[in-house]
């Protein structure tokens, strides 16, 4: 279904209101305090470390997915719609993993626990705040990359598949889990990689995926 232009901008800045909303009461009041949580009661529990290996998977997934379509383009394949929703899988996955790199650098957030070089932490020695521009990786928790790389296909899943859209959502909740379950994220670094994912992903599908009308015609390429 196609939308106008006054709908999609208001649904857009809904959702940025709404994210900007989530993400600061979640700074203000949560974060601090699921965090010292988890580290008491939860982080030790190699289960939840296992929910956040299902992150792992969409990067090299989707960067296999466009090495091969380019060498299918090149051999003479024309994309049809399945193979239009695979690219923009690839793609969605590939530019968020890109624009939350950019992020994670202009946020400079410091993580919850000191896993690297003795980073400034929360659990570590109680620091907790941002740090623009400072660089390094004990400056890079916000946004979370698992939940941003995961949010992105499952939003192309999310608009093609709507029958298992609850599998998608899933998908980003147990990763979400996963992370709050072995400190290795705040929770606003969840939300704020979850909205992004999700951007990235709608927003390519509508490019790569527009809504097909009776005036299509059929080609006569090889289609997928």
């Amino acid at each position: 279904m196609q939308i106008g232009l006054p709908l999609f901008a208001s649904r857009s800045l809904l959702a940025g209101l709404s994210c900007l909303i989530l993400v600061s009461l979640s700074i203000a009041f949560l974060d601090r305090a699921v965090s010292s949580w988890s580290h008491q009661y939860l982080h030790t529990a190699i289960g939840f470390i296992w929910l956040t290996w299902i992150a792992e998977a969409p990067v090299p997934v989707a960067a296999v997915i466009l090495l091969g379509a380019g060498c299918a383009i090149a051999g003479g394949w024309r994309p049809g719609r399945c193979g239009r929703i695979l690219i923009a899988g690839g793609v969605a996955t590939l530019v968020a993993v890109a624009l939350k790199d950019q992020l994670k650098f202009a946020f400079g957030r410091t993580w919850p626990e000191t896993w690297i070089h003795d980073n400034p932490s929360w659990i570590g020695n109680g620091v907790f705040g941002f740090e623009p521009f400072h660089g390094g990786p004990g400056w890079a928790s916000f946004p979370s990359g698992h939940t941003t790389a995961i949010a992105a296909p499952m939003a192309i899943l999310w608009q093609t598949l709507p029958r298992w859209r609850w599998l998608w959502a899933g998908m980003v909740g147990l990763v979400a889990i996963g992370l709050l379950g072995a400190d290795y994220h705040w929770l606003s670094d969840i939300v704020a990689g979850a909205y992004l994912g999700a951007a990235v992903g709608f927003g390519v599908y509508a490019l790569a995926c527009p809504p097909e009308t009776p005036t299509d015609q059929p080609s006569h390429s090889r289609t997928l």
